[in-house]
């Protein structure tokens, strides 16, 4: 049996394993890279195997670093079942087609205003995404299920988002398990998630394997900044991931608000992706902490920009608001032209609320760069640039730990989804911690599961 690591390795996006059994080839996980310039490069490298050879794939959630590649598997030729958990796809169903419809129009606008290079093309159609969403097959968390005569999966929450999960596979007498995204044990809407239930094989996150969460409370930071802005009639921008991250944010908003420790303002939710997703969230109480009045006022606290000309139309509400926008690292989407718009302004707010992959824009912003290029133009950076990292959806190291320790050791852990420094300090504090032999493998290495 061989794994093959053909994205994740040495960088948080792009996971995809390839795993094969005699004959069989299954392979876990499906994304897109995300980031700076190489990851354009990376996500238009040939497969190293033709997807109709594929016999499944399986996604442990719907983030576009774990699925949003899969239009581009189905336009060339892949046709068998793609197994996820029931949230899982439901949110694909809005995410996929999403991420084909902001392609095509920032190729569009880059056509418009001739700053368009070799490589900014779409990777897939709404209609690929259209063809992919008709071939998942979703499967209940915690029940087993079949792949093929030898091989069985089980999905385990993890909590992070909707859906996420923890997937082990049985491959003939040897168990193998990938963490998936894990979530915060501690976290404003999420159930945690559950512990390592043991395998023979172990592929785990290190997104925050180097780094410890702050223990001061987000969302008084967050109330802070928002008096503090609002005071001088300025704008927060938040870019924010639609699935997880957005509805935080408005949980924590409505909450405030209710209790009077920030002014009722104008909240948009610029981001189609994320407005459908939120909406999820009543259809599936099991996932998270929310009850319904919760729920309900999660999702009635935002103004909802579904059409471009509504997103266009907040340049021209005057007074404090607060915009979510996608995407989280500001590498695409609305939120690009909420930047070019107001990262001029002196009274106004970046708030950086998630993590931010090296080179890309939101990295940039959040390390004090004062001149960007921002849709092709460049921005001077008047307004104030604040992160709160509290908010981000990934264990940290302390959690990671604890949700490893309870069980017995694998024959091998190898540490994945995470920066250089991180990966390989998490898999050092493993060795060191727990006594366990971990191995960081390199993009493209496969390696054999004896």
């Amino acid at each position: 049996m061989k794994i093959t690591f053909l994205g994740a390795a040495d960088t948080v996006t792009g996971s995809r394993f390839l795993l094969e059994h005699g004959k069989q080839r299954i392979l876990v996980e499906c994304g897109l890279f995300q980031g700076g310039p190489e990851a354009g490069g990376f996500n238009r490298e040939a497969l190293p195997f033709s997807p109709s050879t594929l016999d499944a794939v399986l996604i442990t959630h719907a983030h576009i670093d774990h699925s949003g590649f899969l239009p581009a598997l189905v336009a060339n030729g892949y046709q068998g079942p793609i197994y996820a958990t029931s949230a899982t796809a439901e949110l694909c169903g809005i995410l996929l087609p999403d991420s084909a419809k902001l392609q095509n129009e920032h190729f569009a606008y880059l056509e418009r205003h001739a700053i368009s290079k070799p490589g900014h093309e779409p990777l897939y159609s709404e209609e690929d995404a259209k063809r992919t969403l008709e071939l998942f097959q979703p499967r209940p968390v915690r029940d087993s299920f079949s792949i093929s005569p030898d091989v069985s999966a089980q999905f385990l929450p993890a909590g992070h988002i909707l859906g996420a999960a923890s997937l082990y596979l049985q491959v003939g007498d040897r168990r193998i398990c990938f963490s998936g995204d894990l979530g915060r044990s501690v976290d404003p809407i999420m159930q945690p998630p559950e512990p390592f239930a043991g395998a023979d094989f172990l592929l785990v996150e290190s997104t925050y394997g180097m780094r410890q969460h702050p223990s001061t409370d987000p969302a008084l930071a967050l109330e802070q900044l928002i008096n503090e802005t609002a005071n001088k009639d300025g704008t927060v921008v938040i870019p924010a991931f639609a699935v997880g991250r957005a509805q935080s944010l408005l949980h924590l908003l409505a909450k405030a608000t209710n209790a009077g420790r920030i002014p009722n303002l104008p909240v948009f939710l610029d981001s189609p992706m994320a407005i459908n997703a939120t909406k999820l969230f009543c259809r599936y109480p099991d996932d998270h902490r929310l009850n319904s009045d919760e729920c309900e006022q999660m999702c009635g606290r935002a103004r909802y920009t579904r059409k471009v000309q509504d997103s266009k139309q907040i340049f021209s509400h005057t007074g404090a608001k607060i915009i979510i926008a996608a995407s989280g690292m500001a590498t695409g989407g609305r939120v690009l032209h909420h930047l070019k718009h107001y990262l001029p302004d002196a009274r106004s707010t970046l708030l950086v609320v998630g993590y931010q992959a090296p080179n890309t824009l939101g990295a940039k912003l959040q390390a004090g760069t004062r001149e960007v290029q921002v849709l092709g133009q460049e921005v001077t950076v008047e307004a104030q640039v604040t992160s709160i990292e509290g908010l981000s959806a990934h264990a940290d190291q302390a959690e990671l730990t604890d949700w490893l320790q309870g069980a017995d050791p694998p024959r091998q852990t190898f540490v994945i989804h995470g920066e250089a420094e991180a990966r390989r300090g998490f898999a050092d504090h493993i060795t060191r911690t727990l006594n366990w032999t971990t191995v960081c493998p390199d993009k493209g290495q496969s390696i054999e599961l004896e």
